[in-house]
C-alpha cells in the first residue's frame, strides 16, 4: 500500500518516542501489504475497528495511542488521518477526521 503521509507519523513519534517503535513497524506491514477488503486488515490486526467511510483505527504501544487512516482499497493507499493519544482520540469523530 502507499502510505500517505509518513510525515505525520515522523512528527508524532518525534513528539512521542515510546511510539516510534510501533509505527515504524505499523507502516512497514502497511507498505508491504495490499489490502484488497477490510477482512484482509482484521486478519492481520485483530483489535483493528471500522468506523465507516473506509477508516480503520488500530491500536499503537499497547492500545496507548490510536492510529486512524482511509484506505483506498481500489488504488491501493493508505491515508494517515489522525495519530494520537487515547484521549485524544476520545475527543474526534474517527469516521470524519483529517487532522
Amino acid at each position: 500500500m502507499r502510505v500517505i503521509s509518513q510525515a505525520k507519523l515522523k512528527a508524532f513519534y518525534t513528539k512521542h518516542p515510546d511510539a516510534g517503535p510501533a509505527l515504524k513497524a505499523w507502516y512497514d506491514e502497511a507498505r508491504k501489504a495490499f489490502w484488497e477488503t477490510p477482512q484482509q486488515i482484521k486478519n492481520l490486526y485483530r483489535s483493528a475497528s471500522f468506523v465507516g467511510h473506509n477508516r480503520v483505527v488500530f491500536n499503537i504501544h499497547g492500545n496507548k495511542y490510536r492510529l486512524v487512516v482511509a484506505v483506498a482499497y481500489k488504488f491501493g493507499a493508505v491515508y494517515i488521518k489522525f495519530v494520537g493519544s487515547h484521549a485524544d482520540y476520545d475527543g474526534i469523530d474517527a469516521a470524519t477526521v483529517d487532522r
